[in-house]
């Protein structure tokens, strides 16, 4: 099983602060370095303030050497597809071909208010995730020489020389994440390499695992094509003291991270995260709320990773 560490800067972190995690993820084995894609905290003032995505994940590309890197998920109401598709490919680049997009409809309203970017109901920001699907991977993986059009309800391309090209081919590995029962499922069959299902009980994960599964089918692909996911709140501790000290300090009550994260003692966290390899997971994204606190990373690597390998 992959774990991946997965942070949320928007709550309160400079670039620093990010690069500081991605190094030390990368020098105790993890697989990957993920962050989310919002611009306003959530429940607290999130000073320093907002650092931007494929900003900040592209700087990572070159200050890194293996890991992977990527977000969950990317809110396509934040930037045109042409756009980007220009950004994903040049992070790619830069980090030698070592880019994921995670890619979704946009939920949090009060953070385009608060940056003047447009909110469209519901439906239609899955019209344009749609779109943004074809587009983004219609300009990747256009020959080169040739070029790319498009002519979509909210966006048309004409005669775009679909460049610069990613490293990776035929382009980054597609994330598609939610816990849509409809339209979610369609489109991770259509366009994912990977499926990610985020802060769900075991129950709900296997459903929404089925669903995409019978969509694959539906669509003419089997269902092992997909890499199935999870994202879990982490806190770990080697005793319950530690433990307790941990979930304090991100401000959340030991018994419900229990229940709903990979929370506890070693051995507890590493039955949360067999849960969910039962049920088909092979990818789990730990989410670090402490951005500070290098040693809890250390005590995954050390105690729980081997276990699951």
């Amino acid at each position: 099983m992959d774990l991946r560490i997965f942070t949320e800067p928007q709550q309160g972190a400079t670039y620093d602060d990010l690069l500081r995690v991605a190094r030390a993820t990368e020098d105790l084995g993890f697989d990957a370095f993920f962050r989310s894609d919002h611009y306003l905290a959530m429940n607290v003032d999130g000073r320093p303030g907002p650092t931007d995505a494929w900003l900040t994940l592209a700087a990572l590309g070159t200050a890194t050497e293996r890991i992977r890197l990527g977000t969950l998920v990317t809110s396509a109401t934040f930037r045109h597809p042409g756009q980007l598709a220009i950004q994903v490919a040049q992070a790619d680049q830069m980090s030698g071909g070592r880019i994921e997009l995670g890619l979704g409809a946009g939920w949090f309203a009060e953070e385009h208010a608060a940056y003047g970017i447009p909110f469209p109901g519901l439906r239609e920001r899955f019209d344009r995730l749609e779109e943004t699907f074809d587009i983004v991977t219609g300009l990747w993986t256009t020959p080169d020489g040739e070029s790319f059009d498009y002519t979509g309800e909210h966006f048309r391309i004409v005669d775009s020389p679909a460049l610069p090209k990613p490293t990776q081919h035929p382009h980054p590995p597609i994330i598609v994440g939610g816990k849509g029962r409809t339209r979610t499922p369609a489109m991770a069959a259509r366009y994912a390499d990977e499926f990610n299902v985020p802060f769900v009980g075991r129950t709900e994960a296997a459903d929404l695992y089925e669903r995409v599964g019978d969509a694959c089918e539906t669509a003419g692909r089997r269902r092992d094509d997909l890499i199935y996911s999870a994202a879990l709140v982490l806190c770990c501790g080697r005793t319950e003291e530690e433990f307790v000290r941990r979930a304090a300090a991100i401000g959340r009550e030991p018994d419900e991270l229990r229940a709903n994260g990979a929370a506890g003692t070693v051995d507890e966290v590493i039955a949360a995260l067999e849960s969910f390899r039962e049920i088909g997971a092979g990818r789990i994204y730990l989410q670090t709320l402490d951005l500070t606190d290098l040693d809890q990373l250390a005590l995954v690597a050390e105690s729980v990773m081997p276990a699951l390998a």
